[in-house]
């Protein structure tokens, strides 16, 4: 979240971001919440110095006969109902206070771009150029069903919709793609593999950002404290909440595979065919921790991490700049990988690489100590998908299919694939 001072001392400014992040909210209830916060807090300290003044007079009675000392501790009794008066209000009003601070989204980077939509999203870079086919492209669904690599009907029986069952080959290159990005990002790219619970209490996934918010996206356990995480991003990043981390130990990288699990609460109507929009899907998550004068530079890292992943797979993508219309609460700039899908005929969101500078570090009250001896400092966190698993098994199908139905095995997989390079009906 962020902090107060910031909110009140740059007032004009963080409404303009509200504007133009499409978030309704009158600054003025925190500027009023504020002033009484304070006004209380002022109440209280001048009645505990009264309050002080008057014990010091009472051990002072038996020297001098003129002190009512029973007025006195009427006088010091009624004073300290008032100070519990005035916490109970005080803790009323910091409750309210953290709950705004808590739905309130992050600031934006200089360098996003003011937008309403996807639509004004710019463009950084593209890579790779689009196949060219000599026969028309179908949708990974009518390749992948007669090959008997998924199956959706028997994702909803086992389960509803937007479940969906992968087999044989199908099932065994997701593996394959798991385990290859796991490799190229711990091997080349030097994160340390973790594997975490799939599981987090209501305070880790408030560490990032996902409640209270966004709450209705999400899975919870009916009899416990726990939640199925909506992305490895979640518990990476909390990996070293509570903590004050020595500035030469960073930057911290984490990459993890997990499953995934979103209501998709939003979406209705969005995607309802095929692979692309899942309420249980496989993703390899990328994590940093590092210091606010590098977490810029570590972006553009992560951005390059994330697209490696698509350029040894041969998957043409690019690279944009989300709006504020369009960016996620918790980050103050995104880029977005989009791979390009044939039979949709253009770029598709496959990864998204976010800078939460310390939006989430307060949250969880990250800090490090400065190698200069300096003041403990809230740490930047940032994370990125490394990539989602799911949707580059589609962008294979697709990209990498045969006229005769059939599928190509991009050559970095073959090798996890025990040398298989076309995948035929069984």
């Amino acid at each position: 979240m962020l902090d107060i001072k910031y909110i009140l001392a740059n007032k004009d400014e963080y409404a303009a971001i509200l504007r133009n992040r499409k978030h309704d909210f009158d600054l003025n209830i925190l500027v009023g919440l504020d002033e009484r916060r304070r006004k209380i807090i002022g109440q209280t300290e001048e009645l505990k110095a009264k309050r002080n003044e008057g014990s010091r007079k009472i051990g002072s009675a038996k020297n001098n006969p003129d002190i009512d000392v029973n007025a006195l501790k009427a006088e010091i009794k009624a004073m300290g109902d008032e100070i519990k008066a005035l916490d109970s209000e005080l803790a009323e009003i910091e409750s309210e206070l953290h709950t705004h601070l808590m739905t309130l989204p992050n600031k934006l980077s200089a360098t996003t771009p003011i937008g309403n939509d996807e639509n004004d999203n710019p463009v950084v870079r593209t890579w790779g150029e689009p196949r060219k086919f000599d026969f028309e492209p179908k949708a990974h669904w009518d390749i992948a069903e007669p090959l008997g690599i998924m199956d959706f009907e028997r994702g909803v029986m086992l389960a509803q919709s937007r479940f969906t069952v992968l087999a044989g080959m199908g099932a065994r290159m997701e593996r394959a793609l798991v385990n290859f990005m796991l490799d190229l990002h711990t091997k080349k790219h030097g994160y340390l593999e973790v594997e975490p619970p799939f599981m987090v209490r209501s305070a880790i996934l408030e560490g990032t950002g996902q409640l209270p918010k966004f709450a209705e996206d999400l899975y919870k356990l009916q009899n416990d404290d726990l939640w199925l995480i909506p992305t490895a991003e979640v518990p990476l990043t909390n990996l070293m909440r509570e903590s004050i981390l020595e500035e030469k130990d960073l930057p911290l990288y984490y990459t993890a595979y997990t499953p995934c699990f979103r209501r998709e609460a939003g979406s209705a109507g969005r995607d309802v065919r095929g692979l692309m929009r899942q309420h249980q899907f496989d993703k390899v998550e990328m994590v940093k921790i590092c210091t606010p004068e590098t977490s810029y530079d570590e972006l553009e890292k992560l951005t390059n991490n994330a697209g490696e992943v698509l350029e040894i797979l041969g998957l043409p993508y690019r690279v944009v700049n989300l709006c504020s219309g369009d960016i996620g609460f918790g980050s103050c700039k995104t880029y977005d990988l989009e791979v390009w899908l044939p039979s949709q005929n253009k770029y598709r969101e496959i990864s998204s690489c976010s800078n939460c500078e310390d939006f989430q570090a307060r949250r969880m009250n990250l800090r490090y100590r400065p190698s200069d001896g300096g003041k403990i400092r809230f740490a930047h966190t940032l994370n990125g998908s490394g990539i989602a698993v799911g949707r580059t098994l589609i962008a294979i199908i697709e990209n990498y299919q045969n006229e005769d139905g059939t599928i190509n095995v991009p050559e970095a997989l073959v090798p996890y694939m025990d040398g298989i390079t076309r995948i035929t009906a069984r």
